[in-house]
């Protein structure tokens, strides 16, 4: 069992302040709801009402915030089932999207429940309900709350999959004291980077922080929800299709550059546009547009044709038919202060990967996949271009194999681990 602590100073004003705000926290849940931003059925599981039961044996609960970073972690509850067959999974979450998405990818002996706000008669609901046997923080959505009374209880915590840049440092070190509490209830952190190592450590983590990487390599490919791509495939037969994605202006401007010289050579090549905000998509029409280019949009239900050399497909749970479809993806973000988006689930669709210098997010990652031809880095139109004219796309998925193969053996240590904190 891990030493249960006492809070803070901060950490119980924090809490004192929760418990005070709760009648606006349920009044903002309620907005929330009306604007349909919350699940009808589901949105009192924030409140700590559980709407499953607890399964029976060795729970292991684990959080992630939002879309990307829950599906993450259906690797690592892979690896963990592989050392305990009878161990059973909660998976928490915060946003609707998430939920829905992982709700068709659920894992073996898996439940998913929303994330109660962390005021603390809803905490301790939660953990009153499920009372697992671990709990598993990943990436940067922690709370003191749910922290506090998590020990409290002597359930051991473990932080994984921890990433941090110096702008989010910047914001968290004017809070150090309640980080320092938090990270001193954890008996285990892993982080991405050496750079998140050396920043977990100066909020105040006690010991070792250990570097193994993303574990976004773990997981395996979504499951896509398109029911149209059989009429999809038809239509992009025997065409060359490349993708940007997810994309923002500065990733585009360099794709629609690309682009242009690529039909040239190629009439029938089509450029694919998953932009990351599916709002964006009129306005990258009308960019595309104004360069010349014969342009459909997936939210005006137009399809692709023969003349079609721009597709915006600007609607939600693509991507994965796309990262399988297309020869070749520039990853987007990499030429912005974004610094970059997660190559990994290209990868596992097989998708060869091509990317801008700003990687800052996932520097690891790219530098791994660099480093084994798994992906190539491109600093202009004409580097991108001559990726695709030399045909590299296949080099480049063949390298990628090797690359997740690194990654996921890292992990097997990782999950030993956090087992042994409930053996």
């Amino acid at each position: 069992m891990p030493d249960v602590r006492p809070a803070g100073v901060t950490v119980r004003l924090y809490l004192v302040f929760m418990s005070l705000a709760r009648p606006l926290i349920r009044w903002i849940l309620y907005r929330r709801l009306l604007r349909g931003k919350e699940h009808p059925d589901r949105w009192r599981e924030k409140l700590g009402f559980a709407t499953q039961s607890r399964p029976s044996g060795k729970l292991i609960w684990l959080h992630a915030v939002g879309l990307g970073e829950v599906m993450a972690l259906r690797g690592i509850i892979e690896k963990l089932s592989r050392l305990d067959a009878n161990l059973s999974f909660l998976v928490t979450s915060s946003t609707r999207q998430s939920a829905e998405v992982f709700a068709k990818n659920l894992p073996p002996k898996t439940v998913h429940q929303f994330l109660p706000i962390d005021a603390p008669p809803y905490v301790r609901r939660f953990l009153t309900h499920w009372t697992p046997n671990l709990a598993v923080w990943s990436e940067q959505d922690l709370w003191p709350g749910l922290a506090y009374h998590t020990d409290q209880q002597s359930i051991p915590q473990a932080l994984i999959n921890a990433r941090m840049n110096q702008a989010a440092y910047s914001g968290r070190k004017l809070v150090r004291p309640v980080y320092a509490d938090l990270l001193r209830r954890f008996f285990l952190i892993s982080a991405q980077d050496d750079q998140t190592a050396e920043l977990i450590k100066s909020l105040g983590a006690l010991g070792d922080v250990r570097v193994d990487g993303s574990i976004k390599p773990l997981a395996k490919a979504v499951t896509t929800d398109i029911e149209d791509h059989a009429q999809l495939n038809a239509a992009t037969q025997d065409r060359f299709v490349w993708l940007v994605a997810p994309s923002h202006p500065e990733d585009e401007a360099i794709a629609f550059a690309t682009h242009q010289r690529l039909v040239k050579r190629d009439p029938a090549a089509l450029l694919v546009v998953v932009p990351r905000y599916v709002d964006r998509g009129q306005a990258i029409v009308q960019t595309a547009k104004q360069m010349g280019f014969h342009v459909t949009q997936r939210t005006r239900e137009q399809v692709i044709n023969a003349h079609t050399q721009i597709y915006v497909a600007d609607t939600l749970g693509e991507v994965g038919y796309w990262y399988g479809r297309a020869r070749l993806c520039l990853l987007g973000g990499s030429f912005s202060a974004i610094e970059g988006h997660n190559p990994w689930e290209a990868v596992q669709l097989g998708c060869a990967v091509t990317h801008g210098p700003r990687v800052a997010n996932f520097a690891r990652d790219y530098s791994m996949l660099d480093a084994l031809g798994g992906a190539i880095r491109v600093s202009d139109a004409d580097a991108l271009l001559a990726v695709i004219a030399q045909d590299r796309a296949a080099d480049i998925t063949r390298s990628q194999g090797q690359a997740v193969d690194q990654m996921t053996k890292a992990f097997d240590k990782l999950a030993q681990s956090l087992y042994a904190a409930i053996e």
